[in-house]
């Protein structure tokens, strides 16, 4: 059996650019700095721009948030109103239709009077 022995890696980095333990970074999203440290990947910090917690007009996230799932669920009835209204209307314009497509095949009363 043949045993491989290793040298000790140093358990402390020299310091540089690249073995920086925390990292700032910018959502694209949000805006929100983020501080992360690099060897976990755990959020150490996290910072909003300011005015970051309003919405439009000066509205708090939650107020808006409420305005936005009110307008939604009307939309939805309003859609859904207007689907029942074309099916119910949907009998009557086939009658229509039909009512019209017997007048165009049936034969006239002034051929059947000629022939």
């Amino acid at each position: 059996m043949v045993r491989l022995v290793f040298p000790a890696r140093p358990r402390t980095r020299p310091w540089n650019e690249m073995s920086a333990k925390q990292i700032d970074v910018t959502c694209p999203c949000c805006s929100t700095r983020l501080t992360v440290d690099v060897l976990t990947g755990q959020v150490l910090r996290r910072s909003q721009p300011a005015g970051a917690a309003e919405g439009p007009a000066g509205k708090d996230q939650w107020t808006s948030a409420q305005e936005r799932v009110r307008e939604r669920t009307n939309s939805g009835e309003d859609k859904l109103r207007s689907a029942l209204d074309h099916e119910r209307g949907k009998a009557a314009r086939f009658d229509e239709i039909f009512q019209k497509a017997r007048e165009k095949h049936s034969p006239k009363k002034d051929e059947d009077l000629e022939g």
